[in-house]
């Protein structure tokens, strides 16, 4: 049995195995061009409007936040570098129940991420006059806007099938686009309009902690932030994984958290006065549908506009090609885990897992139908992205309790103290993401125990080579971890009853998730059976069952 870490290249592997074509530069480009998308787009109005010029503290804390998150996927992408790996952390650590858990959790974030892109793309397209049927007054598609939207969706998935090397060059080229573009924007409309007296005018802070605390869940700071993901989804394909899966994963959340950061100091510097006189939570002007290219036109920069809105098409474009990626990558990985039926990992002549992008592509198409806007998308998704994510630092903890010798060609430094901290980070984004978004995100999730369940019952029943084991006692605290993030946002005052006062709710938050981690680590499988998982999946990622 071959380990994770002798994982050969395609010319001595199956035929039926992922190919690893992708370099470090292929990997970080993926992680980047997936965190720069309609997030920059977007972002900066959003987040002023719910927290004020105290919106750079948003992105502060939503930065410091994501790089507790990322420095802790690092580590675990150079220890165990295989396709999905997001979605395989927690069955290597928590056995079956948790695997299957965090596996869906990962693959909703995942496969919801596209259509976002394809509604800020149409959102955006709004300022021609071409374009301008594609949406009904409350932010819904119309039949003509639906059309357009599959189309899309339907590149996205013809662009995947040409297979990884190709996928690569083409986001490659895309990220450097996506980059240019809001770096030209940030210098030339600070070196034009940047007017100090906006950030104190009508207070710094005008909606308070709250409203500092809730842009960071429901304006799109975290979702813009997220997207290092992607790199670790790719590790299957990477030609040197334990170098490589590291630096791009630090690499690409700190060039992300730069660019956001400068983008809201200037967007907030560069607006009329007029535009937020009645204050920001009515901010207006002409064009703010497209927020950057209108100030773009409003302050007198009518060519810069126009390169905004052809970005517009540009960066949510490409995030949504690297995100129907990560999702057939990531079914390939839940199916290899026994989670989902085996036609998930069936891959065609050029090494695409072909039924994971039809999924992807059908998937997408249904989340065009109960979402209205941009914004709904991105608060329900920013709490699954959290919630996926915060299997990695359970399972971090657990790996340097159960596997300490191990080779890693990235240790965190203080990663006994990063890692619970991390999870708590993550419950609390997901707490403050508000209760009405939770609640759509607990019914996501009892559809997946349905689908992923009965997948499991069944295989288990007829003894197929991929049935899994779901480990009840290892997960044990998993139930009590997600109705208890629950209740807590249920009596606070993230759109809750309010009956836990601000400040002791985060307390009871983090007292919670503390308890939760420990109690995870001390139910943990044993060394034994977590090196079993490991060689498990290494033998079935070589192409046999």
């Amino acid at each position: 049995m071959a380990s994770v870490d002798q994982i050969a290249p395609l010319k001595t592997r199956d035929p039926g195995s992922l190919r690893r074509d992708v370099g470090l530069i292929g990997l970080m480009w993926a992680s980047v061009g997936s965190i720069i998308g309609s997030g920059w787009l977007y972002g900066a109005q959003k987040a002023v409007v719910v927290a004020g010029p105290a919106a750079i503290i948003s992105w502060s804390i939503g930065a410091v936040a994501i790089i507790l998150l990322a420095l802790v996927h690092a580590e675990l992408g150079g220890l165990f570098p295989v396709a999905g790996g997001t979605a395989r952390y927690p069955h290597y650590a928590f056995g079956g129940l948790a695997g299957m858990s965090f596996g869906w959790f990962s693959w909703l974030q995942a496969a919801t991420v596209a259509p976002i892109e394809v509604e800020a793309m149409i959102g955006y397209a709004g300022h021609w006059s071409w374009a301008q049927g594609f949406l009904n007054a409350n932010g819904t598609l119309t039949t003509s806007g639906f059309i357009v939207a599959v189309i899309l969706m339907a590149i996205f998935v013809a662009v995947n099938f040409l297979g990884v090397k190709v996928l690569a060059h083409t986001n490659s080229a895309a990220t450097w686009w996506k980059i240019a573009v809001p770096l030209g924007a940030i210098f030339v409309i600070a070196a034009t309009n940047f007017h100090p007296h906006n950030f104190t005018s009508h207070g710094f802070a005008p909606f308070g902690a709250k409203g500092v605390l809730s842009a960071i869940s429901t304006s799109g700071i975290i979702f813009a932030l997220l997207g290092f993901e992607q790199a670790i989804q790719l590790a299957g394909e990477s030609r040197n994984p334990k170098r490589d899966l590291p630096r791009a994963t630090i690499g690409s959340v700190v060039i992300g958290a730069v660019i956001y950061t400068a983008l809201q100091v200037v967007y907030i510097g560069a607006l009329p006065l007029a535009s937020f006189a009645h204050g920001w939570a009515k901010l207006d002007y002409v064009g703010i549908s497209g927020p950057w290219a209108g100030l773009a036109t409003v302050i007198g920069l009518g060519w810069l506009g126009w390169v905004l809105y052809a970005d517009a098409i540009v960066s949510p474009g490409g995030t949504g090609l690297i995100y129907t990626t990560s999702t057939s990558r990531i079914s390939y990985g839940l199916s290899k885990n026994g989670y989902a039926p085996q036609l998930f990992e069936r891959i065609d002549k050029r090494g695409v897992p072909w039924f994971g992008l039809i999924m992807s592509f059908v998937t997408g198409v249904i989340c065009f139908l109960p979402f209205p806007s941009w914004q709904e998308l991105v608060s329900f998704i920013t709490s699954a992205s959290v919630l996926m994510y915060a299997g990695a630092p359970l399972a971090f903890g657990v790996f340097r309790d159960r596997l300490p010798n191990r080779e890693r060609p990235y240790r965190l430094p203080g990663g006994k103290i990063i890692s619970p901290l991390s999870f708590v980070v993550a419950s609390l984004i997901i707490y403050w993401a508000g209760w009405s978004t939770l609640q759509r995100l607990g019914w996501a999730i009892i559809i997946g125990y349905v689908l992923l369940g009965s997948y499991a019952w069944y295989a288990t029943k007829k003894q197929l080579p991929n049935a899994p084991r779901l480990d009840w006692k290892a997960a044990q605290w998993l139930p009590v971890y997600l109705i208890g993030i629950g209740l807590i946002s249920w009596q606070g005052g993230f759109g809750g009853q309010g009956h836990l006062p601000l400040w002791w709710d985060m307390v009871v938050v983090t007292v919670f998730s503390l308890g939760i981690y420990f109690w995870a680590r001390s139910t943990a499988v044993s060394t034994e059976a977590i090196e079993h998982n490991i060689e498990e999946v290494a033998v079935v990622d070589e192409g046999g069952h």
